[in-house]
C-alpha cells in the first residue's frame, strides 16, 4: 500500500494517434463520427436553387452562431449573383474560397481530421460532391462571460478589468495594453479530449529566447485527456511537484500580466481558465500586489515589510509559543508566565494538543467558509470562530493565551497576497509546531533550517525560487530585496531573467 493508494502496475506508453480520424474526406464519413449526437446538423443546399449544384453543409448546433451562419453562408449560397454566373462547381468553389462567402476566416481542408476539429470549434463545413477539398468557415458563437472587475486582486487606482474564460478575449486585453508589434502569441493545443488552445506570450527582443523555447517545449509535451483546470497545466510545466509551495505565479489582472511581460517573463493563457501565468516564478512575486506600483514607493515598501513580517508570524508564532511554554519558560516575562500558568491549571490537555486542535479548528472553519455560499460563508466563519473560541475557553478546553496565539497566526496568514503561498505556510506551520512540541526551540530552528534548505533547492525554469534572496550564477536582484525603489530610479530589468534588452527606461 502506497501513500496514494495501492501500488499499480507500470503504465505502458500510450502514443498519440495521428491522424485521430483516418477516414475518407466525405460528408457521410464525417457525419458517421458524430453519429448519435443530437446537436450535430447536416443540410443539403442547392446553389441558386439549382439541384445540379448540390452542397452539403455540416455544423454543430450551439457551437455556431445562427445569425452568422445565415447571413455569411446560407444567403450568399442561395442568392449570390457571382455564384450564379459560375460556369462549373470548381469555379464556384474558388469564388467561395476567395470572398464569395462573407465569413472573415475561410480555410481549405484536405483531411477529415481537420474538418472534424473545425466543426467542434464552431465552424461550418461545406462539402462539394466529387471534390477532395472542403471549405470551412468561421461562424462560431462568442457567448462568454463579460469582462468584469477583478474579484481576488482588487486595486483602487488600477484598471478594473480581469481575464475571462475566452483565450482570444484575454489576448485582446493584453494587446490593448502592449501595442508593440514585437509581442508574440504562439498557440498550442493541449488535451486529447478537451483540445484546449494554450497561448504562450512574450515580447521578442526582451524575453530570453531560450526561456521562451523551454516554456513552449513543456507546454507542447503535455499529454493528458483534458485541460480544464489550473492544476492540469501548472503541475505539468513546473520543475518540482513534491512541494507545498507554488512554483507558478498567476494573476487575473491583465495589467499585472502585461507588467510581467514587460519585465521579460513568459506569459501563458489557456482557453476556459480566467487567469494568466507568468514564468519564471520567484518567491517575491507571491508577496506583490497589483497596487504596489500604483502606490507611493514608501507606502509600498512599508506594506511589503509588513507582509514579510506577517508571514514569519503565521509560520513561527504557534511553534514559538509551544516551545517557550514547554521547554523554555525562562524566556517568558514573569507576569505573562504567571497568567499562562493560572489559566493552564484548569485545562486538562497539554499545550501542544491545545495549539494543534485550535489550528485544526481554524482550518476547518476557513474551509467551511470557502465552500458555503457567499451569502452565509462569511457569517459562518466569523460566528463559528467566535462561538467555538469562546465556548472552548469557557469550557476550560483551551487556555485564552492559546486562542490568542492561534488567532494572531491565522489572521497574519491572510496578509499574503497569494493564497497558494498561504496554503504552503499553513502546512509548514503544523510541522514546525509539532517539532517545537517534541524538541523545543531546537526543533523549531531545525525545522526552519530544513524549510530554507528545501526552498533553496527549488527552481522555476532555471531561476532560483528564493530570488531575490538567492543568487543566480552571480546575477542578483538589483537594489534592495524587500524595499521598492522609486520607479524613475529603476532603470534596468532584473539581471537574473537574462533579458535581451535590460534597459526599461530612458
Amino acid at each position: 500500500m502506497g501513500i496514494f493508494g495501492s501500488k499499480q502496475t507500470p503504465v505502458p506508453p500510450h502514443p498519440r494517434r495521428e491522424p485521430r480520424y483516418d477516414c475518407p474526406l466525405t460528408a457521410d464519413a464525417v457525419a458517421a463520427v458524430f453519429d448519435g449526437c443530437a446537436d450535430f446538423s447536416r443540410r443539403t443546399l442547392y446553389l441558386n436553387n439549382d439541384p445540379a449544384r448540390q452542397v452539403e453543409m455540416l455544423f454543430i448546433t450551439g457551437q455556431v452562431r445562427n445569425e452568422r451562419a445565415s447571413d455569411y453562408v446560407l444567403r450568399p449560397l442561395t442568392q449570390s449573383d457571382a455564384l450564379r454566373r459560375a460556369a462549373t462547381m470548381d469555379e464556384a468553389f474558388d469564388l467561395m474560397a476567395k470572398g464569395g462567402l462573407y465569413s472573415l476566416a475561410v480555410s481549405e481542408r484536405t483531411t477529415a481530421d481537420q474538418v472534424i476539429f473545425d466543426l467542434v470549434n464552431g465552424w461550418v463545413a461545406l462539402f462539394f460532391p466529387g471534390k477532395d477539398r472542403v471549405l470551412t468557415l468561421m461562424t462560431a458563437t462568442e457567448e462568454k462571460r463579460s469582462v468584469s472587475s477583478p474579484e481576488n486582486e482588487p486595486d483602487v487606482k488600477g484598471a478594473q478589468d480581469s481575464f475571462v474564460e475566452s483565450v482570444r478575449t484575454n489576448t485582446s486585453l493584453v494587446r490593448r495594453r502592449l501595442r508593440a508589434p514585437e509581442l508574440r502569441v504562439k498557440e498550442y493545443v493541449v488535451g486529447r479530449q478537451s483540445v484546449t488552445p494554450v497561448d504562450i506570450l512574450y515580447i521578442e527582443g526582451i524575453a530570453n529566447p531560450e526561456l521562451a523555447a523551454e516554456v513552449e517545449r513543456r507546454v507542447a509535451s503535455i499529454d493528458i485527456d483534458a485541460l480544464l483546470m489550473t492544476g492540469n497545466l501548472e503541475q505539468y510545466i513546473t520543475d518540482e511537484v513534491n512541494t507545498a509551495f507554488p512554483l507558478t505565479a498567476y494573476t487575473e489582472r491583465p495589467d499585472r500580466f502585461c507588467a510581467g511581460l514587460a519585465e521579460g517573463r513568459i506569459g501563458v493563457l489557456a482557453d476556459g481558465i480566467p487567469v494568466g501565468w507568468l514564468l519564471p516564478s520567484t518567491v517575491d512575486q507571491f508577496f506583490r500586489t497589483g497596487q504596489d506600483k500604483t502606490s507611493n514607493w514608501m507606502v509600498a515598501s512599508a506594506l511589503a515589510v509588513l507582509r514579510y513580517v506577517c508571514v514569519l508570524i503565521t509560520l513561527f508564532l504557534p511553534g514559538l509559543y509551544v516551545g517557550a511554554v514547554l521547554f523554555h519558560p525562562e524566556m517568558i516575562p514573569v507576569k505573562l508566565a504567571l497568567s499562562i500558568i493560572a489559566a493552564k491549571q484548569s485545562v486538562p490537555f497539554p499545550t501542544l494538543a491545545e495549539v494543534l486542535v485550535m489550528l485544526l479548528a481554524f482550518e476547518v472553519l476557513q474551509e467551511a467558509g470557502l465552500r458555503l455560499p457567499s451569502s452565509i460563508g462569511q457569517t459562518v466563519s466569523i460566528l463559528g470562530g467566535l462561538v467555538v473560541g469562546t465556548a472552548a475557553v469557557e469550557a476550560k478546553l483551551v487556555s485564552p493565551a492559546v486562542l490568542v496565539v492561534v488567532a494572531i497566526a491565522g489572521i497574519a496568514g491572510y496578509t499574503a497576497p497569494s493564497q497558494d503561498l498561504a496554503g504552503g505556510l499553513r502546512i509548514w506551520r503544523f510541522l514546525l509546531t509539532v517539532l517545537s512540541g517534541i524538541m523545543g526551540l531546537t526543533g523549531l530552528i531545525l525545522g526552519a533550517a530544513v524549510l530554507i534548505w528545501r526552498l533553496a533547492r527549488l527552481e522555476s525554469f532555471g531561476v532560483a525560487y528564493l530570488t531575490p534572496f538567492a543568487s543566480n550564477a552571480g546575477k542578483q536582484k538589483q537594489g534592495h530585496v524587500v524595499l521598492r525603489a522609486p520607479l524613475p530610479k529603476t532603470k534596468l530589468r532584473e539581471d537574473y531573467l537574462n533579458t535581451g534588452n535590460r534597459r526599461n527606461q530612458g
